[in-house]
């Protein structure tokens, strides 16, 4: 199906805003935590290569499997309290969210040329052919229904040949990052014009041949048809909500995005036949739709560039720095902004001739988050798009200050730590996470060894390299200056990182009792230690500990859990001070 006459029109930079909130993500769910101290391991940074571990958690079939176990080994410890993990651990991204982004995603699609021109077209068939209005309306609405049946279908499909352990795997799988960088490139230039995506005529043809049958089968192949044939436009969308929905949700996150994506595509067609009138209040369809792909094809390039620096990350390739990341985001901005006044276009494009009032302040938008993103590359934070950014640990040139003011990592004065201890276990690991100010620890038993000689609780950190709510967390939370000044003077970190692909030595690899699976990286090993102990597969978890490795609570025994939602700093304080008070007396 052909474009129609190509125009000006208000809707041509409202993809801008859309994928953007498409692309925000849910705060973790920090939580206060048992555990009993464990066995010291040693790793070497040897060779690194892909390799197919345990992620940050294992099923839940084998949690079931393992229950009685896990249930034995508590009750054989110390007296202490049940743990939150499991009540309050919170999921990647919860349905809702997943179902949101589909619907933003839809209505994303609606206003692309693919689609966009048909809507009088279908609403209009559905009109004449009906001969009333009932009937119309009728078959409009069985029509949107088969819309939603075809692409919940597809959803659950993915979730079918993946299963719930392939699709928790996929964040930070090395492969799996790669594949999904190279597919939204491809999305991306798709969107720019170089080629289009599409399916087999064949199967067009003989779905549109079938729509001619009457009844419910018909209107099942034109709205078949309408899947087919759109594909050059949805499917760039419907792949980046697949991966999204499959590597950050459960495994009803597929099935659940392209509900919410179906139910915006088929409503335009439902309400339209409702009031075949506004049709007339539509813009034309014209250049502006085109418009839309491009900016959208910008974006999709933007947005693999985070697939790429997952892996740059977890496997310590060291390459692609924030700065890099940072000076790719604001070209990709600086092209949007210059194309959407006109000064670029492609061979695809028509000649803007002059600027709309949409335009202009969707080119204001974009210029000044170019603009807001420029200080970053001298060690800005940039809080509000830091869960996207690599840590700023990567970057080369900081001139960002330390939040207490102090200009050093080093804690207290007295907080002198023997030399017996010997250096930090694997720190050469995480220099590129690694907070500004502060020096943690990497290995439990050395923490233990650092809490008795300072007399100071210890605060595990579960993280990782690819943990965009522990990113968040630092930049909004740990960089508030009284919280800072207690991590870094009050307590002992320690940062566990469930990602890390560095192999353990071989006489050092196990299998796991919990999982069953061999363990052979040093994330795995902090994953299985999380998941087993604590039965929680969420970061950022944090968890304070005396120096036996008993759980410190405050006089109630209650466990306190920072607010999971807005990383709200009062509460999160509140959940240290107690400690401290609990580990004192």
């Amino acid at each position: 199906m052909k474009l129609l006459n190509r125009g000006a029109s208000l809707r041509a930079g409202l993809i801008t805003l859309i994928t953007l909130i498409i692309l925000n993500i849910a705060g973790a769910n920090p939580v206060y935590a048992v555990q009993a101290k464990s066995a010291d391991t040693t790793a070497a940074a040897a060779g690194i290569t892909f390799t197919d571990i345990p992620t940050a958690a294992d099923s839940l079939a084998i949690r079931k499997k393992h229950a009685d176990s896990v249930k034995k080994a508590e009750a054989a410890k110390p007296a202490k309290a049940t743990t939150a993990a499991s009540k309050t651990a919170e999921k990647p991204k919860s349905l809702w969210q997943i179902f949101i982004e589909g619907l933003l995603g839809g209505f994303t699609a609606v206003i692309l040329p693919c689609i966009y021109p048909l809507l009088p077209l279908t609403v209009s068939f559905f009109t004449k052919k009906s001969g009333s209005r009932s009937k119309a309306v009728m078959q409009s609405l069985i029509y949107g229904v088969s819309i939603i049946v075809i692409y919940v279908t597809l959803g659950l499909l993915i979730s079918i040949i993946f299963g719930s352990d392939a699709l928790n795997e996929l964040a930070t799988n090395g492969i799996f990052n790669i594949f999904f960088f190279l597919l939204l490139i491809v999305f991306g230039i798709s969107f720019l014009g170089a080629f289009e995506i599409t399916l087999p005529s064949s199967l067009a043809n003989k779905l549109d041949a079938n729509s001619d049958k009457g009844g419910l089968a018909g209107i099942f192949f034109m709205a078949s048809t309408l899947v087919v044939v759109s594909f050059s436009c949805t499917g760039p969308i419907i792949g980046t909500l697949l991966v999204d929905a499959a590597s950050k949700g459960d495994r009803l996150g597929p099935a659940m995005g392209m509900f919410g994506f179906s139910l915006a595509l088929a409503l335009p067609f439902t309400i339209f036949a409702l009031f075949p009138s506004a049709l007339k209040t539509l813009p034309k369809s014209g250049g502006w739709l085109n418009s839309v792909k491009v900016v959208l094809g910008f974006l999709e390039l933007a947005f693999a560039l985070k697939f790429l620096s997952n892996v740059d990350l977890a496997y310590h390739w060291n390459w692609f720095d924030r700065e890099i990341f940072l000076s790719l985001w604001i070209a990709i901005g600086l092209l949007i902004g210059l194309y959407l006044i006109g000064k670029i276009k492609f061979s695809h494009d028509s000649d803007v001739k002059y600027l709309s009032i949409p335009r202009t302040f969707l080119a204001i938008i974009t210029f000044a988050f170019v603009i807001y993103m420029i200080p970053g590359l001298w060690g800005a934070p940039l809080k509000s798009i830091s869960a996207f950014l690599p840590p700023e640990a990567t970057q080369d040139f900081n001139l960002s200050a330390i939040p207490d003011g102090s200009g050093s990592s080093a804690a207290a004065p007295s907080a002198v730590i023997p030399a017996s201890i010997g250096e930090r276990k694997y720190a050469a690991n995480y220099t590129r996470i690694k907070t500004k100010g502060l020096d943690a620890w990497y290995d439990y038993d050395q923490a233990l060894q650092v809490s008795k000689a300072l007399h100071k609780p210890i605060l595990i950190d579960f993280t990782g390299f690819n943990c965009v709510n522990c990113r968040q967390m630092e930049a909004n939370v740990w960089s508030d200056p009284q919280v800072f000044s207690r991590l870094k003077n009050d307590f002992v970190l320690l940062q566990l990182v469930v990602d890390d692909k560095v192999e353990l030595p071989a006489s050092e690899q196990f299998v796991s009792d919990y999982s069953g699976k061999k363990i052979t990286t040093l994330g795995g090993k902090w994953s299985n230690l999380e998941a087993q102990r604590f039965n929680a597969n969420s970061q950022p978890l944090y968890v304070m500990l005396d120096s036996d490795g008993n759980l410190v609570k405050d006089a109630s025994g209650a466990e306190i859990a920072p607010s999971p939602a807005n990383y709200n700093i009062a509460s999160y304080l509140k959940f240290l001070d107690s400690g401290i008070a609990a580990y004192k007396k």
